[in-house]
Parts: C-alpha cells; structure tokens; sequence
C-alpha cells in the first residue's frame, strides 16, 4: 500500500471525493477528511508505514460507540491517536481532552492532535498522570 504524496480527488455524481489509501476506498471529501488525509501523507513521510495506521476505528467508551480518526500501531499495539479536526477548529483543551478519553480506552504514550495548520504532539505519562508536550513526532520504530 502506497500512500505517497499525492492525495487523489475526484467528481463522483456530484459530490466531491478523496480516495484514502489506508482504507483503500473513497470517501466523502469534507474539512475534516481533508485534514485526515494530509495527517495520512504526513506520517508516511515521517517514517509511518500506512499498514500499521487504521482509519476511523471504533472504540467503545463509557457504553458509546466512538471513532479514533487515526491509530495508529505497533508492533501490534495501539501506540498513537491522532485526533483531526478541520483547518477553523482550533486545536483547545476541549481536543485534548476527547484524545484523553479515547486513550482511557486505548492507553497509547502518544497523542497527536491536528487541525492542519497546527498541530500538538504529546507523550503520556501513566505514571504521573500527565502530558509532555514534544516538539515533533516520535520516531517510528518496530521494536522487533
């Protein structure tokens, strides 16, 4: 699977559609999905391989149905959410903390948030029960 650099748009009865490589079908081009979509080809430049990230993968919290917008794995473990909202979303404590709740699920060290034009990048402390900012993403390694 390639996700490159380029993000393929299309027409398709009148809608406007972007092909996500990691789920291998089109899908609705919203803001938000635009978002998701630059996120995607960030991280594979970065050294992601796009086989270890999943697209909208649901969650059950508190009883509820939820959707990651992106987690991504290793060694396969749940490592990262990347939480993405669209580009007039501002990136507020309120984004924070719904990755929060996500992670009480989850439990990955890394958070990503990303509206496109910012983006906040943490590591989880279980221990101490606190957030370190970092001032990029972690290194992808396998640990194998």
């Amino acid at each position: 699977m390639d996700v490159g650099t380029d993000i393929q748009v299309r027409e398709n009865e009148g809608c406007r559609e972007v092909f996500d490589p990691v789920r291998r079908r089109w899908v609705a081009l919203t803001p938000e999905e635009w978002v998701r979509q630059q996120t995607l080809v960030r991280l594979h430049a970065a050294g992601y391989p796009p086989e270890v990230m999943q697209v909208e993968g649901a969650i059950t919290l508190n009883g509820m149905t939820r959707r990651c917008d992106i987690v991504v794995y290793r060694d396969g473990q749940p490592w990262m959410i990347v939480e993405c909202k669209k580009s007039d979303i501002p990136l507020t404590q309120k984004v924070c903390d719904q990755a929060c709740r996500y992670n009480t699920v989850l439990r990955v060290p890394y958070l990503l948030l990303t509206n496109g034009r910012q983006e906040v990048i943490v590591a989880v402390d279980f221990e101490k029960g606190c957030l370190r900012q970092l001032a990029d993403l972690p290194p992808f390694q396998k640990k194998c």
